[in-house]
């Protein structure tokens, strides 16, 4: 067990054993949060009960009401084949046809219903076979009337034979009704009473409770005086930390102006050698073209050692190559690092944005993107936004280029950008069905020069820490949800109009 843990079940000990006014307000408070659990659990046990009554009751009535369209569907094929032979018109046929279509499937949604109750399921067997009979009757006549035997057909309707059926069928329906009806009368009863029970057992407990707020409040009212000295105390010292977070507060802004600053000078001072050796690169190449001429020169006259060779026109292309590479990756850090020293000075001007325009222009800027990648933007209706527009443009720049940027070629390609607004915040998500990202990336695509995933696009590692940066300084956040092969949402929250008081820097 560890020390922590030691010695705060030293102090419960030591709490429970002495008798003080603390001591009696948490027993009391205990034996009030008994009740009320208690009380909740009967209230729970209520409620599931009451649950499983209604849902009985909603599948008692789904049977009944099942059962009447049956019967009524089956008086319908009845009804079209006493028109059919009384009148010989085909028209009432079309009404056989529909009912005895339709039978069928509201005898399967009505076996289903009963599935697995050992009293109706029975009985609701045999009321298809009561249908499938009179449906083979109804059929039988009206072939009968077809080929001309229609004095044989009204013989077969005359014999009762289908009567005693439809009579059969309507007494089973009964049945499984009244069967319905004695259990939703007996449930009813268990109801109510558990009601009564559980109307009780609340009351009693509010009692109980009330008794105990009132111990509890005379109590409390004792334990306030005495603690009243010491809250005294407590504002006392928290008006002079108030002073001292001041003072730490214009101590770190200082030291972040020193640091943009610094960046600022670095990347200046960086760029003056870099600029040379970009330009002697240059003319390392161009010298190696004027020896390479020579070399094939002399080799028309004479034979020129093959290392020489090799040196000029493989190693030294080559190493020129990585000089060149490296100082032009050189040159965009460079670039990205004076790009943040800027816009952590720029001064924000807060302006009502319409989202939904801005994002879809954004989205149309990237057209000729989306077409060869066989994919689509679709932009949803964006709440407003009181922020600064150029921040507000470069984040969902950056977002959206790099959602088309890691699209999966192996599908269509599909971003969607949406958003609501909470309150006092407005929250917009960019979600894409793109490669996705490792969950344990989550954190570090946001940090500078950090990647993810396959190094297969071009980037140092730069966007995403830039949006961070841009998105805090409008007192906002961005989170991002992902799985690997199943697309990337990247989640905005933004306060709904940006105070520049609250404004961040880098």
């Amino acid at each position: 067990m560890s020390s922590a843990w030691r010695d705060t079940l030293q102090a419960l000990g030591h709490f429970l054993r002495t008798p003080t006014l603390g001591r009696r307000v948490a027993g009391l408070l205990a034996l009030a949060i008994l009740l009320l659990l208690g009380s909740n659990v009967a209230t729970f046990v209520m409620i599931q009960r009451t649950a499983d009554f209604n849902e009985e009751v909603t599948a008692a009535q789904q049977m009944r009401r099942q059962t009447r369209t049956v019967l009524i569907r089956l008086i319908d094929t009845e009804t079209g084949q006493r028109g059919y032979l009384l009148t010989g018109n085909p028209e009432y046929l079309q009404i056989n046809q529909e009912a005895a279509r339709d039978l069928p499937v509201m005898l399967d949604d009505l076996e289903a219903f009963a599935r697995g109750d050992a009293d109706i399921e029975p009985r609701v067997a045999h009321l298809r076979e009561l249908a499938e009979i009179k449906a083979t009757e109804l059929q039988r006549t009206i072939d009968m009337a077809r080929t001309g035997r229609l004095g044989q057909a009204l013989g077969v309707v005359r014999s009762n034979e289908g009567k005693a059926t439809m009579d059969g069928f309507r007494a089973e329906a009964a049945a499984i009704d009244e069967i319905l009806e004695t259990r939703m009368q007996f449930r009813t009863r268990q109801s109510e009473w558990s009601s009564t029970v559980t109307v009780l057992a609340n009351a009693i407990g509010a009692l109980l409770i009330l008794g105990f707020a009132g111990v509890s409040a005379w109590l409390i009212r004792r334990y306030v005086m005495e603690i009243q000295e010491a809250r005294d105390a407590v504002a006392r010292m928290n008006a002079s930390l108030e002073a001292k977070v001041r003072e730490r507060t214009s101590d770190l802004t200082r030291a972040n102006e020193e640091i943009q600053r610094f960046a600022y000078i670095v990347s200046h001072d960086l760029r003056a050698p870099l600029v040379n050796v970009m330009g002697y690169t240059s003319e390392l190449e161009q010298a190696g073209r004027v020896v390479d001429k020579a070399i094939t020169e002399a080799e028309s006259n004479r034979k020129v050692d093959a290392d020489v060779v090799t040196a000029v026109r493989e190693d030294m292309p080559e190493a020129i190559g990585f000089i060149r590479a490296s100082t032009e990756k050189m040159d965009r850090l460079i670039n990205a690092i004076l790009k943040l020293s800027r816009e952590g000075r720029r001064s924000l001007v807060p302006e009502l944005l319409d989202m939904t325009a801005m994002v879809q222009g954004i989205a149309d800027s990237v057209n000729h993107q989306t077409a060869e990648a066989n994919a689509e933007i679709v932009v949803e209706s964006l709440p407003r936004l009181d922020s600064d527009r150029l921040s507000i443009e470069q984040v969902f720049g950056n977002l959206i280029d790099n959602a088309v940027k890691y699209l999966d070629h192996d599908r269509p390609g599909r971003i969607v950008v949406s958003g609501e607004a909470d309150h006092d915040w407005v929250i917009y998500r960019i979600a894409d069905n793109g490669r996705g990202i490792a969950p344990r990336d989550h954190e570090r695509i946001f940090e500078l020069f950090r990647r993810s995933g396959r190094q297969d696009r071009a980037g140092e590692g730069l966007g995403l820490a830039f949006v961070r940066n841009s998105v805090r300084r409008l007192g906002g956040d961005i989170t991002v949800d992902s799985e690997l092969g199943k697309g990337s949402t990247f989640i905005l929250k933004f306060p709904t109009r940006l105070i520049l008081a609250d404004a961040g820097d880098f």
